[in-house]
């Protein structure tokens, strides 16, 4: 079996050089057979943090299925954020109390092999690219957890179903109560199914298995992203900034939406996405109202706002960026007093981000730099002055804690109590000024990393202001030049 080499390519994404993420190398070619995203040690580390927090207990996890048809295996996030191991229907044993993981994998498949090429399989090459003590043949599971139910330990075990590409913790757990609840479908999560197989096999007659929601200890743990996380979230935000300046670039009148969706699709295929963050939300003129508008299929007109919401799966970690331009390339004197008044209630709100305080310290901020924006424009528009002046008052009468959405291994990524903002954090801001009534709807949205001294606009380098938007606009875009992005900002 050829090895995988981890090569310098890997260590400057492990420094964090944006420019080199991702870059294998493969000896003869074909797939890794362990990432190398992050290292080992990596990984490791995070093994050690659940050891920790579990004490005398046992972390259990099943990964993802391989998927039904020709699609791409990808494995899902809290697997992957624990062990690194990219193949389907592998399982993984963290025991606190004698401070060693086992992996289990499926035994070799030659025929598989010979169609798709290697995998990992249990053993001492897995071992040493894994970092992980023990790699046994997938049968072996049943006896080892048979093992632990004769000492009574208590099990750790993922409740929420598992989250795959452009899933977040949301979703999923409204899927699986809808599914529940469906009287012509019913069936359990796989997380479910999976506990209640472990319970059987953990528990003895005298004495139930005691398991435990393992969920709440890795969603902490993901809240404060580690440098090389950082790094790679940083990617996935160049990716979609990438991808939106390219939709300026291209957007013209006559043009459909699903063209300018394709215009990301092939930046993130350009860039070594995996897949799609989220489905692209891409929206001419009144379509915009609906926030998460995903059909496609109208034509950009002339007078139209275009919304443009779209980001790439980067390796297992995800970004949300979002930008409003003219399907024209110009904003009529409306369209512009309208977004620039907003653009500036906006950056009130970004520029108050700070470490150690809370949302609501934030915001209270915030608000002050609103009404100062509100008191010194320029309105020329009566329903722009209304507009503007409901978007403050929202943020005056409102019971706020959140400054917007997590990102990381997912879109909406998970939450878990915390008492400030802390280096590491990663969100997105994403107020929007509405004209119900009309159906007027003006949204941004940026990736925000929380630092040591304030905070770091990852998606800066993407146009905002009206000026920058219309120069940008002006460009070629890649139809013209022949199909041929450009791959920097």
């Amino acid at each position: 079996m050829k090895r995988l080499l981890l090569v310098a390519a890997a260590l400057a994404i492990w420094s964090g050089s944006p420019e080199t993420l991702v870059r294998r190398s493969l000896g003869e070619g074909g797939r890794p057979l362990f990432t190398s995203i992050f290292p080992p040690e990596e990984f490791a580390a995070r093994r050690i943090r659940v050891m920790q927090e579990i004490g005398d207990g046992v972390a259990v996890l099943q990964g993802a299925a391989e998927r039904p048809g020709y699609l791409k295996f990808r494995q899902n996030n809290q697997f992957f954020y624990l062990t690194g191991v990219e193949v389907s229907r592998a399982l993984v044993i963290i025991d606190g109390r004698a401070k060693t993981t086992t992996l289990f994998l499926r035994s070799r498949d030659e025929r598989a092999e010979r169609s798709e090429g290697p995998v990992l399989v249990p053993g001492a090459e897995a071992e040493k690219l894994t970092g992980i003590q023990r790699v046994l043949p997938r049968e072996e599971f049943g006896g080892a957890l048979a093992a632990l139910a004769q000492e009574g330990r208590v099990l750790y075990l993922p409740h929420r179903a598992e989250a795959l590409g452009a899933a977040t913790p949301g979703n999923v757990t409204a899927h699986t109560e809808k599914t529940l609840a469906d009287p012509w479908d019913g069936r359990l999560s796989r997380e479910a199914a999976f506990i209640d197989h472990v319970r059987k096999k953990a528990s003895r007659p005298e004495r139930a298995a005691a398991i435990r929601d393992l969920d709440p200890i890795l969603d902490a743990m993901r809240l404060v992203k580690s440098p090389r996380e950082i790094a790679i979230v940083r990617e996935a935000t160049r990716i979609s900034g990438l991808a939106i300046m390219e939709a300026i670039r291209s957007a013209k009148p006559g043009m459909y939406e699903y063209e300018l969706e394709a215009v990301g699709d092939y930046v993130f295929k350009k860039h070594n996405a995996q897949g799609i963050a989220y489905f692209g939300l891409v929206a001419a003129g009144k379509n915009a109202a609906w926030p998460h508008y995903h059909g496609a299929q109208s034509r950009l007109e002339p007078g139209d706002l275009v919304l443009y919401d779209y980001a790439p799966d980067f390796h297992y970690y995800t970004s949300d960026v979002t930008r409003m331009f003219p399907a024209s390339g110009r904003f009529t004197p409306e369209q512009r007093e309208m977004y620039t008044v907003y653009l500036r209630l906006y950056q009130a709100l970004m520029t108050s981000i700070r470490p150690n305080v809370t949302p609501a310290v934030v915001l209270r901020d915030a608000l002050r730099k609103m009404e100062e924006v509100t008191a010194s424009f320029d309105f020329r528009e009566p329903k722009v002055r209304s507009a503007a002046e409901r978007f403050v008052e929202s943020y005056r009468k409102a019971d706020r804690n959140s400054l917007g959405h997590w990102i990381g291994m997912e879109v909406h990524d998970v939450t878990a109590p915390y008492d400030a903002l802390k280096p590491g954090m990663m969100f997105t801001i994403e107020p929007a000024l509405t004209i119900p009534e009309e159906r007027i709807y003006v949204r941004l949205e940026d990736a925000i990393l929380i630092t040591a001294d304030g905070y770091e606009n990852m998606s800066g380098f993407v146009p905002v202001e009206p000026d920058a938007i219309e120069r940008l606009a002006a460009e070629e875009g890649m139809f013209e030049r022949g199909d041929r992005p450009k791959s920097t900002p």
